[in-house]
């Protein structure tokens, strides 16, 4: 029974249909056990994230069956989510390599992004609690992860930053050995500075300030990394005692003007200043480049540094794309050995029957007195009669009904040769 994908994400949907097929985490549990009452439905796992939607099922049914039953959960009709060729549906081979292409971050809106993985592992968690994963699924989500692991280890793919974010605390990390001696004012208290802070407070800084128009919004994200906020008025003196400045308003004209950053520099003795521009119109008077100890970066330098970046991450992305291939070629044919398990367990606990039983007339007849020689070769000829005597019977069997494949098989088998 093949592995189905059935879904949407930020490539097929825009944002518009995605947020209408999103599973709400109070939701899935309940949703899982639906999923799995479908007819034919033996395994099932839902991803559901800001970019994608997807439900992984082990079943032979038709995949209408499932797009009707996503359509349905959500109030939707399933022409709605096929509309301009939304929704995916992938099975077998196929929908493996998918599973495997998004825990490595292959198949995500930022190319090599870890986020996924986390949320992957999330849903497999919440699948396994609902009791509704089986051998498949077990044996599937297990192996996307030690595939990502061994991706992420063996290639470039997350080395570099690719967010203008991350490029910015890249770009202060040459300048600066460690954060942790440092300070940084950030201005703004938007998605791009709170990245920013989330960034540089991963990486150790000791000191963080947040200046905003709303002094509410600046005390928030202040307060997420234990920093402390402050009004734009306030920008000018507190300059000296930023090592890092980085700036994402709305506000149409500079925020920081070249004498107060002169001021600063006099005031620090010249200790040097790492500062990023990321607004569109300029937050940093442009000519505060032109400073000694200033160094001066703006939305466009950072935007050639993801580019290269992106660039790298595409050629690591083409070694992780053959080591996938790999990888499902190896899961599908460990999947075909699991299917002769069954039969090699009956067959080994027969065999083992058939040596226990005559072991036993064997021991019995050394403690009778019976000659040793004697017992061996009752022991001998016995058990190979024993052990063979079942399969000679079907093959004489499988002969007079003229079923040549079973002969063919028994040959292969024994490593025989078919013309002997």
């Amino acid at each position: 029974m093949p592995l189905v994908v059935i879904g949407i994400n930020h490539r097929t949907a825009p944002v518009e249909i995605r947020e209408k097929v999103v599973f709400a985490g109070e939701e899935l549990p309940e949703a899982l056990q639906e999923l799995t009452t479908v007819p034919g439905v033996r395994e099932s796992l839902i991803v559901s994230t800001c970019n994608r939607t997807e439900l992984y099922c082990v079943t032979d049914v038709d995949t209408s069956i499932l797009v009707n039953w996503l359509a349905g959960w959500h109030e939707l009709s399933a022409l709605h989510l096929e509309t301009g060729g939304a929704l995916y549906r992938l099975r077998g081979t196929a929908a493996l390599q998918h599973l495997f292409s998004v825990a490595c971050g292959l198949d995500s809106l930022v190319l090599g992004e870890s986020q996924i993985l986390g949320q992957l592992k999330d849903a497999y968690r919440t699948a396994l609690s609902q009791g509704v994963t089986g051998p498949y699924l077990n044996r599937a989500m297990q192996t996307a992860f030690a595939v990502a692991k061994r991706v992420r280890t063996q290639t470039r793919i997350g080395a570099n930053a690719v967010s203008v974010a991350s490029a910015a605390v890249s770009l202060a990390r040459t300048m600066f050995e460690r954060f942790s001696d440092h300070t940084a004012l950030l201005v703004g208290a938007g998605e791009t500075i709170t990245l920013v802070a989330r960034h540089l407070h991963a990486n150790g800084l000791r000191r963080l300030i947040v200046a905003n128009r709303s002094q509410e919004r600046a005390q928030s994200l202040a307060a997420e990394f234990n920093g402390s906020a402050i009004d734009l008025d306030a920008l000018a003196a507190h300059l000296p005692e930023a090592d890092i400045v980085v700036s994402s308003t709305a506000s149409p004209t500079p925020l920081i003007t070249l004498e107060a950053v002169k001021a600063a520099v006099r005031a620090r003795r010249r200790k040097p200043i790492f500062m990023v521009d990321i607004a569109v119109p300029r937050d940093i008077d442009s000519a505060i480049a032109e400073l000694q100890d200033v160094y001066l970066f703006t939305i466009d330098d950072l935007q050639n540094v993801v580019n290269e970046n992106l660039e790298s991450r595409r050629a690591a992305a083409k070694d992780a794309s053959q080591m996938l291939a790999a990888e499902t070629a190896q899961f599908e044919l460990q999947l075909k050995t699991l299917h002769a398990v069954p039969a090699i367990r009956q067959l080994r606990d027969e065999a083992d029957m058939i040596r226990d039983q005559t072991a036993a007339q064997a021991r019995r007849m050394l403690a009778a007195g019976r000659d040793p020689r004697e017992v061996l070769e009752f022991l001998g000829a016995t058990l190979t009669n024993r052990l063979l005597h079942g399969p000679i019977q079907r093959l004489r069997d499988a002969a007079e009904r003229g079923e040549e494949h079973l002969l063919e098989t028994t040959r292969a088998l024994l490593a025989a040769d078919p013309s002997e």
